[in-house]
């Protein structure tokens, strides 16, 4: 195996490598070896163009081109497009399944189930990352600056993955790759040097010469100095993070969870976004379960469990302020706001919750408004929001939900709609901070809340118009597949759509209430989950909600429900006391599928893949095309066919573009563009031109190492004598040639008889004369620099000079 061969192997080894790091976000691992394969027929690609050899621009196209025809055969159809033609498949289809990956990445929490739009993406980054790899390290011989794209891969997967148990394995395997790369590379460019670097005379090496002689006489190459130094240096970057704490776990060590400290009695709890994992959550496919609880509440249905409150609107996104960490108290003070009647007719229940080994929450999961809590552990209390947070138990490691059991009491308030319609003005101090809107909120939120509220007398009214706006009249459907945007703009994009899940309900009913003087939050966390026989309630992963939150003096902060998903109720004090013609309570507006059946079918007839993750959708089977058939539509076998032709087409490309050339210079009738064709036709049978000889000196060598047949080789004599004539013939003179082509042509063919197939074949499919393409290309880049570098050495000359004397 020559050395440049070994370089690119070990090249798409060192990217195989440091991609088994990606295997940790996905469940199953069965995307790589379809990414290996491809790799692979991509470094075959690079490696035959090299050998022909063609510039590096060119090998770099050929490489991709093939790489993504591969991608388009292997992916094509599975993006749901519906174009038609062999475009549809090969690059709108592409498209398509490429942006629903994006939108899987967005969604799923990690593990992720293994998506086609998700294997898509990872096997076209591998693919990418190993294009990279094989240019720096081979095409353009620099194989340390390919460490660049392999760090990148790794940084992104152990960034993405947080760290783990298998974190230093993957670091290993993707340093052992890279360093292997790094001795492949060196041994081919020690090899170039010839035999001094490979040793000397034994009674020679001297240690000034750096040949030191190992035991018994061995000399020590350079390559085992080399191996030495990477064994050293890769156990350098494992231990010297683990002796340092100021560097903490460096690249093995695990991610902490970013969420601010809560350490000491002044410790705060920092802004944090839970939305992604919420979406992530509601999209699950396994649905597992977080949390068990026995409740002995009445009203079970009713018991929410928050995990916190986003109240803080900055005009980028929702998150939750900074606040005051405290101890946990034994007994909990009253909810801000809660007194009077309302508090006098609540009574306390008793909550026990456990949870699973696999939920590890920061923030406690607990019925509001909690009076106290039983749990074992380092929490902190945060009163404004009545939050319990895990403390700091160590460097990037903080107290988590994870397996915990604990008892919660807590107060089930009960107030009427009477008693919140007849609230009075809530304190300054709250309304100011909770009121709070961003200056680049779009005038179509305050517009639309005066809209939806007009004729409305107090708040309560005007909050129960909201939510039955987003509920039940306001045309709006539930859609876990939207993208969680939480910032002004993506308001009023869910306004205009009407389409989005809680969040976006939540976070817009809270911001139309704030444009209403009404104090609002939104809170984060489950709704009541599923009750058992034995008398436990469930909750799973799709129980995950945000609901917003509205301020009433005297009864304090109050859940309200614009959400129109299956499975929730709304509290029974925000249903109209009169009859209405609307239902009183909200339901999810029929989808396109419960439709009327329209004349053709249509893409919406079937379960939305959202709906369908939610469990409501039938057992009813997909619906076929309207061709009717099973097999393959006719565009379907077009494009297939059209990929596989320009895939068996690609070696053809550079004996179309040979003969290409030829018929250019040929047609023109010039002596030397005839000339240089025969050249090159000698050039590819294996006669290297030379320059320095005349053309009848030359025109002689041609026929010598071609073997020419009388015929021919007076066809190459021919040729050569017109070329004397057309150099030396006086100004202004013609030289006339009417067989001019038919000697070049009669010359080529004498020298295709006189090699064997095997030579044939490759002056055909893999031209020698093709290097003219890099020189071309090398001059061409380097006229530019020249006039590049020209330019700013006048523009540098024109410049005033300051500072000087």
């Amino acid at each position: 195996m020559s050395g440049r061969a070994r370089v690119t192997l070990f090249a798409a080894l060192a990217t195989l490598l440091t991609s088994w790091s990606l295997v940790p976000l996905v469940e199953s691992a069965g995307w790589l070896l379809q990414a290996a394969l491809l790799l692979g027929v991509q470094c075959v690609v690079g490696a035959g163009a090299r050998r022909v050899p063609l510039a590096r621009s060119l090998t770099v196209a050929a490489q991709v081109l093939v790489s993504l025809l591969l991608l388009a055969i292997l992916f094509g159809g599975k993006g749901g497009s519906t174009g038609t033609g062999p475009m549809a498949y090969l690059v709108s289809d592409f498209g398509a399944l490429f942006r629903q990956g994006v939108q899987d990445v967005g969604t799923f929490a990690m593990p992720a189930p293994l998506t086609d739009g998700i294997r898509l993406l990872l096997v076209t980054g591998v693919l990418l990352i190993g294009l990279l790899v094989d240019l720096l390290a081979v095409t353009a011989r620099t194989a340390a600056a390919s460490g660049l794209p392999l760090l990148a891969l790794y940084s992104v997967a152990a960034g993405l993955s947080g760290g783990g148990g298998a974190s230093w394995i993957s670091f290993l395997l993707a340093g052992c790759g890279y360093l292997m790369l790094l001795l492949a590379e060196g041994r081919d460019r020690l090899a170039q040097w010839g035999r001094v670097f490979g040793g000397g005379a034994r009674d020679r090496t001297t240690a000034a010469s750096g040949l030191g002689a190992g035991a018994g006489g061995q000399v020590t190459a350079p390559v085992r100095t080399g191996r030495r130094i990477g064994a050293v240096a890769l156990g350098l970057a494992l231990v010297v993070p683990a002796a340092l704490p100021s560097l903490g776990g460096g690249m093995l060590g695990a991610a902490g969870d970013g969420e601010g400290s809560g350490s000491g009695p002044g410790g705060t709890i920092s802004a944090v976004n839970p939305l992604v994992s919420l979406q992530s959550s509601l999209n699950a496919q396994d649905n597992r379960v977080v949390l068990k609880y026995r409740t002995d509440s009445p009203q079970q249905g009713d018991q929410y469990l928050r995990i916190l409150a986003l109240d803080e609107f900055n005009g980028v996104k929702w998150e939750a302020s900074g606040r005051t960490l405290t101890d946990v108290p034994e007994r909990m003070p009253n909810p801000p706001g809660l007194g009077g009647s309302v508090l006098q007719s609540a009574t306390e229940v008793r909550t026990s919750v456990s949870a699973a080994d696999t939920y590890t929450q920061r923030y406690l999961p607990m019925p509001y408004p909690a009076t106290s809590v039983d749990i074992g552990g380092k929490w902190r209390f945060e009163p404004v929001g009545r939050t319990l947070v895990g403390d700091q138990l160590g460097k990037d490691r903080f107290q988590n939900v994870q397996g915990a059991m604990y008892t919660v009491r807590s107060l089930l308030l009960q107030p009427t709609a009477q008693q919140l319609q007849k609230a009075p003005a809530p304190d300054p101090v709250v309304r100011a901070e909770y009121t709070k809107l961003p200056d680049n909120l779009p005038p179509v939120v305050a517009d639309t809340a005066r809209s939806v509220t007009q004729g409305a007398k107090d708040d309560y009214t005007r909050a129960v118009k909201l939510q039955d706006f987003f509920a039940v009249n306001g045309g709006f459907r539930y859609n876990t597949r939207t993208a969680s945007g939480t910032g002004p703009q993506a308001v009023a994009r869910f306004l205009a759509e009407k389409e989005g899940f809680c969040i976006h309900f939540a976070f817009s009913m809270a911001a139309m209430s704030r444009s209403l003087g009404i104090p609002a939050r939104v809170a984060v966390g489950f709704t009541p989950g599923e009750a058992q026989s034995d008398g436990s309630v469930n909750v799973s992963m799709r129980d995950a909600h945000a609901w917003p939150e509205l301020y009433f003096e005297g009864v304090g902060w109050t859940r309200f429900e614009p959400t129109p998903r299956s499975g929730i109720t709304v509290p029974d004090y925000s249903r109209p006391q009169a009859p209405a013609a609307q239902p009183s309570a909200p339901a999810p507006l029929p989808s396109t599928s419960a439709a009327a059946p329209p004349a053709a079918p249509s893409k919406s007839d079937d379960c939305p893949p959202e709906a369908r993750k939610l469990g409501e959708c039938g057992a009813a089977a997909p619906k076929q095309s309207a061709t009717g058939g099973g097999g393959p539509s006719a565009t379907a076998v077009l494009g297939w066919t059209a990929g596989g032709v320009a895939l068996l087409g690609l070696p053809l490309l550079p004996l179309l573009w040979r003969s290409r050339l030829r018929a250019r210079r040929l047609g023109t009738g010039e002596v030397p563009a005839a000339w240089r064709e025969l050249g090159d036709a000698a050039w590819d049978m294996g006669v290297v031109p030379d320059e320095a000889l005349s053309p009848r000196r030359a025109a002689a060598r041609v026929v010598e190492l071609g073997r020419l047949e009388p015929e021919a080789a007076g066809a190459v004599h021919r040729v050569a004598g017109a070329l004397e004539r057309a150099l030396y013939a006086p100004p202004g003179s013609e030289v006339s040639y009417p067989g001019l082509a038919d000697d070049v042509l009669l010359a080529r063919a004498g020298l295709l008889a006189g090699v064997g197939r095997r030579a044939r074949l490759r002056a055909l499919l893999l031209p020698r004369s093709a290097a003219r393409l890099s020189w071309a290309l090398a001059q061409r880049w380097s006229a530019l620099t020249s006039a590049g570098s020209a330019r700013l050495t006048a523009l540098r000359l024109r410049l005033p000079l300051r500072g000087r004397g």
